[in-house]
């Protein structure tokens, strides 16, 4: 019997397999070692959790839902989702039905479009440019593309939401779905407010806690549970899984929903994903994560404190949440221009629209600062204290190679005393450094 020989690239490392690709891997693992994390967006992964993303389960398809596939071999797949639905539904009390397959946080927000509403329906949300999120109705975007979107904002006086506007927008587009939720709004969310708005209209509301979900799991954070229709969220951020969304909904509109993600939306789910996903739920339940939160809480109070004495114009004056929004104009810079000058001493975050923009969303006046990544890593009040010194200083010298550098030498020092969690990441750096 003649026996048909297995590529040997399979059995293959990366490294040996695309040392090139592995390069850029181990690149990166030394940049995430010596600079200092703090897009609002991102965090760090457990090593738990990452093994999991990495597992055999990548292998397998499993389009449908346990117990209702349209493959075989789904015995272990269904353990594997069955664990993450009711882990999800335990982190947030009150809530009565989760899809955890959506790929990402917009696909989770397109499938609540399509759960509540038709092509071309209205919908009111807050404008990108107050602080929305692209997804919520942005002409470039297909939830601006497929559906009618009509906009509130902050008030110009203090930052904060203005409800008046909430309610014009309601009265006036008459939509279908009024959403709550924001990328770049540093204030706790009333829910119930939302709720009471969009109820009186006929209209649903729906809640985007992609940004403030692990806030929202922690108890620290009022919960959109049971006020919201349809609540969606990613999965990293705040929560510090694995890359992906998922999508919460009443009972009553469990099939609607599921429907909306697969086949609606969707084919086959991310089933390595999913596990990862799992794995980042059980962790949230436990008491060291509120712990976290209070520590990722208190050191965005500290930071946007620092930043405020050194020159930066801190929206709405402070931050409730993890997230720090800041104009940059009082420094005589644009937010791209900063961005770069932090960029250039290891300090990573990201140029943002205010209230108020008069520039092109590719340079703005405003930055993003967030604390979930370095608070992850270890650091406390000290070390945001010595970030908003060192992110005033590399504005000033900006056009400093010399001082840019001296500035950058004293980030990657304080930086590799915080270790990225995982021993996969230090594994990477520590080759990369030989």
């Amino acid at each position: 019997m003649s026996q048909h020989a297995r590529d040997p690239q399979m059995d293959m490392s990366l490294r040996e397999a695309d040392p090139e690709l592995s390069a850029a891997i181990t690149s990166e693992a030394l940049r995430q070692r010596d600079h200092i994390e703090l897009i609002a967006s991102e965090n760090y992964t457990s090593a738990a959790v990452r093994e999991a993303q990495g597992s055999i389960l990548t292998n397998k398809y499993a389009e449908g839902y346990p117990g209702k596939r349209y493959y075989a071999g789904c015995e272990f797949i269904d353990d594997v989702e069955n664990l993450a639905r009711t882990r999800a539904l335990q982190l947030f009390a009150g809530s009565e039905h989760v899809n955890v397959q959506p790929h990402s946080g917009a696909s989770a927000n397109i499938a609540a479009f399509t759960a509540a509403m038709s092509p071309g329906d209205a919908f009111v949300a807050m404008s990108l440019d107050q602080g929305g999120h692209l997804s919520h109705g942005s002409p470039v975007n297909i939830s601006g593309k497929w559906f009618t979107p009509t906009f509130y904002g902050v008030r110009s006086d203090d930052g904060l939401i203005d409800w008046d506007a909430v309610e014009r927008a309601v009265e006036t587009a008459k939509p279908k779905v009024l959403i709550a939720g924001a990328s770049a709004y540093p204030r706790l969310l009333d829910f119930e407010r939302f709720a009471r708005i969009a109820h009186a209209s006929g209209a649903q509301l729906m809640v985007d806690m992609a940004h403030i979900s692990g806030i929202v799991a922690a108890g620290l954070h009022p919960s959109p549970f049971p006020h919201a229709d349809l609540v969606t969220t990613t999965t990293h951020k705040t929560l510090r899984g694995p890359r992906g969304g998922m999508a919460f909904a009443r009972a009553s509109a469990a099939a609607t929903l599921d429907k909306s993600v697969f086949p609606g939306n969707q084919g086959g789910p991310l089933m390595h994903v999913i596990a990862a996903k799992a794995v980042a739920f059980k962790f949230a339940l436990e008491p060291a994560f509120r712990t976290y939160m209070e520590q990722t809480l208190a050191n965005a109070q500290t930071l946007a404190g620092a930043l405020a004495a050194c020159g930066f114009g801190v929206i709405t004056g402070g931050t409730d949440t993890h997230l720090i929004l800041c104009d940059v104009t009082p420094l005589g810079v644009t937010g791209k221009e900063a961005t770069l000058a932090l960029e250039a001493v290891g300090i990573t975050i990201n140029k943002n629209s205010i209230p108020g923009e008069t520039r092109s969303p590719m340079v703005t006046s405003g930055v993003r600062y967030g604390t979930p990544a370095a608070t992850t890593r270890g650091m406390g009040a000290r070390e945001m204290e010595k970030i908003a010194q060192w992110s005033v200083d590399a504005i000033a010298r900006r056009d400093d190679p010399a001082g840019l550098a001296h500035i950058a030498r004293e980030v990657s020092e304080l930086a590799r005393t915080f270790p990225v969690p995982g021993r996969d990441a230090t594994m990477l750096a520590e080759e990369g450094s030989r």
